[in-house]
């Protein structure tokens, strides 16, 4: 059975962990508060959900999902993240996070940072478009007419092909908006970003491609 490892344990990260359940997966789930304060999560998730730290959740995870806000001075596992895939479901908010210059002035966006942080980790980004409910109530079957589409974003193919993967089985489609230099036109206020509710393929491709840089 493959285990998700999954940092973060807000709205994000359980509606991840409940999506990864239903399709087979374990999960490895851990908060910033320590493992004991995941009790309840943990007896709705079920027998296939254990709580742990961020290191643990991280060495646990065959593939991890990233589901807290990118902190400047490095607060991730590292070690315990290299060589694998990891999926930044992360924004950039001003308001929550406070200014960042090299990604106000446009030298850097939150992914890339994301993975000068995890330099032996391949980051990609993910879930980040789509209200934290809808993970979970979303998703159609493959060639459902007007399906939602979400976008990936890495510098590393593999790590867009195991996104994609997981899109689908939670019933999205994808778009590869690679590298991680781009990943900025799904981001807060761009045309993709106002359209999560109801945005195809096609549709989603457009919005990305009228994405323009605010910095």
């Amino acid at each position: 059975m493959t285990v998700i490892g999954i940092i973060g344990a807000g709205e994000v990260g359980s509606q991840v962990a409940r999506a990864a359940i239903v399709n087979g997966y374990d999960v490895v789930i851990a908060n910033s508060r320590g493992p004991e304060t995941l009790n309840d999560l943990i007896d709705e998730l079920g027998p296939s959900a254990h709580a742990a730290t961020a290191a643990g959740a991280a060495a646990a995870g065959e593939f991890v999902v990233v589901a807290v806000p990118l902190k400047v001075i490095n607060d991730m596992p590292v070690q315990q993240l290299a060589g694998k895939i990891v999926l930044d479901t992360n924004n950039y908010m001003i308001w929550r996070d406070g200014h960042i210059p090299a990604i106000d002035s446009g030298e850097k966006t939150v992914h890339e940072l994301r993975q000068e942080h995890l330099p032996q980790s391949k980051v990609v980004k993910a879930f980040t478009h789509i209200q934290a409910p809808r993970i979970t109530t979303a998703g159609r079957v493959a060639g459902t007419p007007g399906r939602l589409a979400l976008s990936a974003s890495s510098n590393f193919p593999e790590a867009v092909e195991l996104a994609t993967r997981l899109y689908d089985q939670f019933g999205f489609d994808t778009v590869d908006n690679s590298p991680l230099s781009d990943s900025w036109r799904s981001g807060p206020g761009q045309p993709a970003w106002n359209a999560h509710e109801h945005q195809t393929r096609a549709e989603l491709i457009a919005n990305l491609t009228r994405a323009r840089r605010t910095a």
